[in-house]
């Protein structure tokens, strides 16, 4: 399915997202700071989260559209 540099972007993407929601980096954003009336960390987490999907989608469309065209 996934060969070479697409399985090593999803690997990586699996680690950042493993090292940016666990717990020493984390608590950079665990302050009583308000983001436009919103609490920073669940802003955080939800904006980690939501890049980390885009970039999920964008490796894997990116991979089916290579291989749709070496077919």
């Amino acid at each position: 399915m996934f060969r070479g540099l697409d399985a090593q972007r999803l690997v990586a993407l699996f680690f950042a997202g493993l090292a940016l929601l666990n717990f020493p980096l984390l608590a950079l954003w665990d302050h009583d700071v308000y983001l436009w009336g919103l609490p920073l960390f669940p802003s955080a987490l939800f904006v980690l989260w939501a890049v980390l999907i885009a970039a999920l989608a964008w490796v894997v469309e990116r991979g089916r559209d290579r291989h749709t065209a070496e077919d």
